[in-house]
């Protein structure tokens, strides 16, 4: 595969993966709308391109191959917003995918915080990587610096989890 075809296949997986093809709905209305998404709104992508949006503000059709070749779009740019996650999480909450719409939260918290934290927080979630205390200063932090309280609550159930098992290191 040529140089061209390959940038042509990773633009065309990313804006794919922008297509909603998870789901969601929650008690949190879109701040776009004002109201709730539902799975009539599915898929997002095709039905209300103009609410999806990017890390850095960037509508779906501000991605385009030409763009990516001259520069115009970074990696950056084409990460997802928490906002078009939380309204997937609506949309599969609507489609009774109450798991699946957690995971999305799970994920538009974590789009916030920089990707080498959470590499960090990765490798302190490994077992016999860290101890509890310094799992609950991490949920701390979660919590506290990124407002990520799924997540916070997450390392916290790993902390006690870890512990039961014995899985931490001595503090």
């Amino acid at each position: 595969m040529n140089e061209q075809a390959l940038i042509e296949k990773i633009v065309k997986e990313i804006l794919s993966s922008m297509d909603p093809e998870s789901d969601h709905v929650t008690e949190k209305k879109n701040v776009v709308t004002g109201k709730h998404l539902t799975k009539a709104d599915y898929p997002l992508a095709t039905k209300k391109p103009e609410l999806v949006k990017t890390l850095t503000n960037k509508n779906m059709s501000d991605i385009t191959l030409e763009a990516v070749l001259s520069g115009k779009i970074q990696p950056q740019d084409i990460k997802i917003s928490n906002e078009t996650l939380e309204m997937q999480a609506q949309i599969a909450e609507s489609a009774g995918r109450s798991s699946f719409a957690r995971n999305l939260r799970r994920a538009a918290e974590l789009s916030l915080i920089p990707d080498e934290r959470i590499l960090e927080i990765y490798n302190a979630l490994r077992p016999y990587r860290s101890t509890k205390r310094q799992l609950l200063e991490i949920a701390d932090e979660l919590e506290l610096v990124y407002n990520a309280k799924i997540n916070s609550d997450f390392v916290r159930e790993a902390a006690e989890v870890y512990e039961q098992r014995n899985r931490l290191l001595p503090d």
